[in-house]
């Protein structure tokens, strides 16, 4: 920000005489005339408030201010020219008369000064300009800046400002991203020992070239020649292979050199990954809306008061009413919640699918993974003591929020965000603007009642009545969305937050209807199921899925938990997403950095990096459907694409690597508009490489850019650099899955268990199964798991129980010590006390599937 120090140096600027000639006409300014109706790249100092009126910026400024500087509003990364002619021109006017000043300079110490003036603005509009030559070179948007100067009045007063331009240089700006990239190209965090090791060397040579693999003291451990590749379109590089999978050493600050060129330090290691899974999963509690951010859980930069609970300044959550033009005749109590993205609004299309993700990481564990990575007490969050999963904990604030969406005719509302954008940065307690309801839609209600049916199989065994209240919205939601198919967001409701409109709904109706049945078992539901265009996985391709296109979601729980469908027909499903995962890997085999998405059609989309990682959940699923260890290691290769290797030499992951984004678009995590306010947490994914340069700082840094290079670590690049809670849904399942693999290799169970208790007023009754789905008879079984709560085995049958606190084994009778492949033996128990269902389950030692 201009400081005191540089508004000295800029009172002693000579200015040229008005009317010298432009050198030419390169705009420098980013989003001055402010038609998108937000304010972003503009900052305020504290003390004022910018918001966007009738298409204008109008600063509330608070009075009592001493000098001009105590209150601002500018723009960071300006670029001038040393010695080049600007003309620095805006319209303006003041509710009350003002002095104000217009002045240029640098953004960082040591703030020195390139020019200001004074204006005398009266409560009429009018057009102001003067004309300077910089003595600064700020090239490229480093750190030149511009301000308006609104301090030094005894009363409050609003300044409003539109079609701002700095005009001038001989240099059109933009064309580069300012950070440094490496000619070689590595996962800037860790490979994974018994993995594949790949990395990529930017080279026009045509011949191998050799690499060698250095140690953290610099002694060469393994060397090799590269694989020329040639020319890669996605990133515009010529391109060599790397392959040191044959070294497999742990260690940390391993480098890969290629002749003098040298690669950014890295791990082999599965720690980081593991570490990963949680970190991503944290994201979650610190986009928490109507709670205090406690320090024990995040620490102290990052703590909070709670947002929108009715604490002034804030407007509040808690009674908030329609839009105006709606006029639905109610307000709702919608506090919680997770705060969506960068913004403070709350999307039902959004928390829907990131809610899935968490809570479907959670059920595929508990099938064929290992639930134990998210028991009670694996995460920093306030209810990590609670006796329930840790990961469904932090899934139900953002299910207790859809419901809370949920209208009195059972349709769900898109989404709850304040009427206009809010000034960045703007700490959640501190946003004063009022909160409005945006109109139900058939979407919508369908992500809440597929989110709320699927909440409901999992809290079944946990809490009844939960379980209950989640399965009646799920049903209520289901039919108002029956009786309203075609209930559409307004693409044009997006002044205060993103509209969210999807014009085709086919694929929620499926994917809500896979919930409700696989939950239920209703053939109504069945029927819905059966009969859509995308059973089976029909419309599974390379292009994925996101918030818009949801029906692959039903066909993951179609295939994952046992539902009453025909077996071909899960077969059916299964194979679908083997065979899209084989063409990811085809495609995959011809790139410079390998990744699983599709550009083919669109190029590099906003939020690309969730287009990523929703992919690698693909080919990990057709790791769970088959074992092969193929497509395990794609998973793996689209995390090092996220991690490092890539073109920028970039992890889009912050706190991972020595090359992390810090500045992702955000209200409050906005250090480099605010160094009081901290950068993004580690496991903050940015939305990554978005070709079609969809806001102001991107069009001016990086036109012309190959597609993988479309990105720039800016807080005011926000369709390249934003986070999204259903981006970070996508990289804590996929780190979560790549953590539980990390190296070992899998085989699928040859044992499978099904628990299933009723429970009642201080006890349960529970019968459990056990299959034999291997290749050899037992003869003699031993099981074992552990009870999460208070329960105590009371009574059992056709086994022999033992109970040791918690943990409880039951070995076989005579009569049903044998099993032959493919068969099962019953038996059951009662037990007192309360608590979560078992888990995880072992017979024999071996971890088993569950049923």
């Amino acid at each position: 920000m201009l400081a005191s120090a540089l508004v000295v140096t800029l009172a002693a600027t000579t200015f040229p005489a008005a009317g010298t000639a432009l050198a030419a006409d390169y705009e420098r300014v980013l989003n001055g005339k402010f038609d998108t109706g937000a304010a972003d790249p503009w900052w305020s100092s504290a003390g004022v408030t910018n918001r966007i009126t009738g298409g204008e910026l109008c600063a509330a400024v608070t009075g009592g201010t001493t000098n001009p500087w105590d209150a601002l509003v500018g723009q960071n990364g300006v670029p001038f020219e040393s010695g080049q002619s600007y003309t620095f021109s805006f319209d303006a006017h003041a509710t009350a008369a003002q002095t104000i000043a217009a002045a240029a300079g640098e953004s960082v110490s040591p703030y020195r000064g390139i020019a200001k003036q004074d204006f005398a603005l009266t409560t009429a509009k009018q057009h102001y300009t003067f004309t300077f030559t910089s003595t600064l070179d700020f090239p490229d948007a480093g750190n030149g800046q511009v301000a308006f100067q609104l301090g030094g009045q005894a009363t409050d007063n609003t300044i409003c400002v539109d079609n701002v331009s700095l005009v001038g240089g001989v240099k059109p700006p933009g064309g580069v991203n300012p950070n440094p990239t490496k000619k070689v190209q590595v996962d800037l965090v860790a490979y994974v020992p018994g993995l594949p090791k790949r990395a990529t060397l930017v080279s026009t040579a045509t011949t191998p070239q050799t690499w060698t693999l250095k140690n953290s003291a610099g002694a060469a451990v393994a060397t090799g020649q590269t694989t020329p590749r040639g020319a890669d379109a996605a990133s515009g590089d010529s391109v060599h292979l790397i392959d040191f999978s044959s070294f497999d050493t742990p260690g940390t600050g391993y480098t890969l050199s290629v002749g003098a060129d040298s690669s950014f330090p890295f791990d082999i290691s599965a720690d980081p990954v593991k570490k990963l899974r949680y970190d991503s999963l944290a994201f979650f509690y610190h986009q928490r809306s109507g709670i205090a951010i406690d320090a024990q859980y995040v620490g102290a930069e990052y703590a909070r008061p709670a947002g929108h609970v009715n604490v002034a300044p804030n407007q509040g959550d808690n009674n908030v009413p329609c839009r105006a033009d709606l006029a639905c005749g109610y307000t709702l109590d919608v506090r919680g919640g997770w705060y969506d993205a960068g913004d403070h609004g709350k999307y039902v299309v959004n928390g829907g699918i990131a809610a899935w993700q968490l809570l479907n990481s959670y059920e595929r564990a508990t099938r064929v993974g290992d639930p134990s990575a998210f028991r009670d007490g694996t995460l920093a969050i306030p209810e990590k003591s609670n006796g329930v999963p840790d990961l469904l904990d932090e899934a139900r604030w953002e299910v207790d929020f859809l419901l809370k969406m949920q209208a009195p005719d059972g349709m769900a509302h898109h989404k709850v965000h304040d009427a206009a954008w809010t000034a960045l940065p703007t700490r959640p307690e501190l946003d004063d603007q009022v909160r409005r309801l945006s109109a139900t839609s058939t979407a919508a209600t369908l992500n809440l009642a597929a989110v709320a049916a699927q909440a409901s199989r999992l809290w079944r065994g946990i809490d009844a009545a939960y379980s209950a209240k989640l399965l009646a919205a799920a049903r209520k939601a289901y039919a108002a969305a029956k009786a309203n198919p075609a209930k559409l967001a307004d693409p044009n409701d997006n002044v205060g937050g993103g509209a969210y409109d999807d014009k085709t709904v086919s694929d929620e109706f499926y994917w809500a209807a896979a919930e409700l049945y696989t939950t239920t078992g209703d053939a109504t539901y069945r029927t819905d199921v059966t009969s859509s265009p995308h059973y089976k996985a029909a419309g599974l391709t390379r292009a994925g899925f996101f918030w818009g296109g949801t029906a692959p979601l039903g066909d993951i729980t179609l295939a994952l938990v046992p539902n009453g469908l025909p077996a071909a027909d899960v077969a059916a499903i299964k194979a679908a997403f083997t065979s899209v995962a084989d063409q990811h890997l085809a495609a995959m085999a011809t790139m410079g950095y390998a990744t699983p998405y599709d550009n083919s059609t669109d190029g590099y989309v906003w939020g690309s990096n969730s287009g990523v990682l929703n992919n690698a959940q693909v080919l990990a699923l057709a790791h769970d459907f088959t074992g092969a260890a193929k497509y395990r290691d794609g998973v793996f290769e689209a995390l090092h694409y996220l991690l490092g290797r890539n073109p920028l030499s970039t992890s889009y992951v912050a706190g991972y690597g020595d090359q992390a984004v810090h500045n992702v678009h955000h209200r409050f995590w906005a250090h480099q508009n605010d160094p009081t306010l901290p950068t993004a947490p580690a496991g903050s994914l940015s939305g990554g490489p978005n070709s079609g340069l969809q806001d102001p700082v991107v069009q001016r840094l990086l036109v012309g850019c190959p597609q993988q290079k479309c990105w720039v670590d800016d807080i005011g690049a926000y369709s390249v650099n934003e986070v999204a809670v259903n981006w970070n849904s996508a990289l804590a399942w996929v780190s979560s899955w790549a953590a539980e693999k990390s190296g070992t290799p899998v085989t699928k169970p040859d044992c499978e268990v099904r628990y299933e208790a009723s429970k009642y007023q201080g006890g349960l009754t529970a019968h459990v199964s056990l299959t034999n789905t291997g290749t050899t008879a037992w003869n003699g079984w031993k099981l074992a798991f552990a009870f999460p709560g208070t329960q105590r085995i009371t009574q059992g049958w056709s086994a022999n129980w033992n109970q040791s606190g918690r943990d409880v084994t039951a070995t076989n009778m005579p009569w049903n010590a044998q099993i032959d492949p493919g068969k099962s033996v019953y038996i059951g128990f009662n037990a007192s006390g309360t608590g979560a269902d078992p888990a995880a389950f072992t017979i024999n030692g071996k971890k088993c599937g569950t049923g």
